[in-house]
């Protein structure tokens, strides 16, 4: 078994992710070293850090997602860099960044928001909006950039209209999650301090103004209630601090996990014009055809966790206070799981990836997000009769979320006019 990080493919730096999932070197470390010592080196400006174990086969990295009693999401948060420990009892105020039980505490006040059917009812309006975005394309011609044009807004708006924050205001919401995803991107220089050193963008210091504008938000629907996530969370027992942290949570990971996982689907169905006419004649069980794109293009490329105690993984001992880091982009292609990994199959069952997550911290709003990529899927087959690319996509520099920047297509004409 090999270890040292010496003797495995480095998949740390962000600037490899740049050109896609490195299926080459996850493939290398599911069959050689499934458990692999990595470096953290200087980067873009962010310092050096002790290095850390890379998950990379399915079976470990589900084992590790599900045990959090030997791998906390609370020791050192669940980003790979260490956090400045000054922050570190701030950013364990997130439910992502706690253990059970309190964490099931949190997730179960807030899940009573997430009711199936206040997310059907936004099904509606989720599907107006793609309507109109996309047939906005299609009568201009049919050739853009479908980040620009229609994902970002589709899937910022249907947030907003989730939250119950005002339309007018969905630019706030835009700014605060690139300021927190981009950060590794050279598209998104970073905050520096006095010394010129990257600040974290999940500083206190840096989230001032939109914990600010949540509490302004909670007040208004405390006097204004209304059926939306915010009055929901503003009347409940959370404690201000907890529905700051939430409105973070909430505000990033419930616009860029659909806003990655949208564009990247698209993209695959693009490189892959067979499947993608099996889908368009309605050969395939759209629910099904969803989890495929989801599989090979996850939203979340990595999370950390800390290991409790001693322990082993896959022959190797794990220390106390060592990184432990899951890879779902190689986890979702790992052949022990999924036949012939790298070919798209809409019609894929079972079909176990781990786009969402495992165990206690299996995404939240996991069904809005299938509802929204259902509904863009089907809107975007009824206005058009495929599409293919019209130039190179643009890709997110990050070992966290797989983003995708730019995505130049043309939506072929419809033969037939719809109804």
């Amino acid at each position: 078994m090999v270890g040292d990080a010496s003797d495995v493919p480095d998949v740390f730096d962000p600037r490899i992710y740049a050109a896609g999932i490195p299926h080459d070197r996850f493939r290398a470390l599911r069959d050689l070293a499934p458990v692999a010592r990595q470096e953290e080196p200087e980067i873009l400006g962010w310092p050096a850090g002790p290095g850390f174990w890379a998950v990379t086969r399915h079976a470990d990295v589900v084992r590790v997602l599900k045990d959090s009693g030997t791998y906390s999401s609370c020791l050192g948060a669940t980003q790979i860099r260490d956090p400045d420990p000054a922050d570190l009892p701030f950013i364990r105020r997130m439910m992502l960044n706690q253990d059970p039980p309190l964490h099931g505490r949190l997730r179960r006040l807030v899940s009573r928001a997430f009711t199936p059917g206040r997310i059907e009812r936004f099904g509606v309006t989720a599907r107006e909006r793609a309507r109109t975005l996309i047939g906005a394309v299609v009568a201009d011609g049919g050739e853009t950039d479908l980040v620009r044009t229609v994902t970002d807004d589709y899937t910022l708006l249907n947030l907003t209209d989730l939250l119950g924050v005002p339309a007018s205001d969905r630019g706030l919401l835009h700014a605060w999650t690139e300021r927190v995803i981009a950060y590794q991107d050279p598209d998104e220089p970073p905050v520096l301090d006095t010394e010129g050193r990257p600040v974290n963008p999940r500083s206190p210091a840096m989230l001032a103004e939109m914990f600010a504008y949540a509490q302004e938000l909670a007040a208004y629907k405390r006097e204004h209630p209304a059926d939306d996530i915010m009055t929901s969370l503003a009347t409940s027992e959370l404690a201000d601090a907890e529905m700051e942290m939430f409105f973070f949570l909430l505000t990033v990971a419930g616009n860029d996990t659909v806003r990655s996982a949208a564009p990247g689907g698209l993209l695959a169905l693009a490189e892959h014009p067979d499947e993608q006419r099996r889908l368009w004649a309605g050969q395939v069980v759209m629910d099904t055809a969803v989890d495929e794109l989801l599989r090979v293009h996850p939203p979340v490329l990595s999370f950390r966790r800390t290991a409790v105690h001693d322990t082993d993984l896959a022959g190797l001992p794990i220390r106390r206070g060592d990184k432990v880091v899951v890879f779902h982009a190689s986890a979702n292609h790992d052949e022990r799981v999924f036949p012939d990994p790298h070919r798209l199959d809409l019609d894929r069952n079972p079909n176990p990836h781990v786009s969402f997550g495992d165990g206690p911290h299996v995404c939240l709003g996991a069904h809005f997000a299938r509802l929204q990529l259902r509904v863009l899927h089907e809107e975007m087959r009824l206005a058009c009769d495929g599409l293919e690319l019209a130039g190179p996509p643009r890709r997110l520099v990050s070992n966290f979320i797989n983003g995708v920047k730019s995505l130049p297509v043309r939506l072929r004409e419809p033969s037939v006019p719809r109804a």
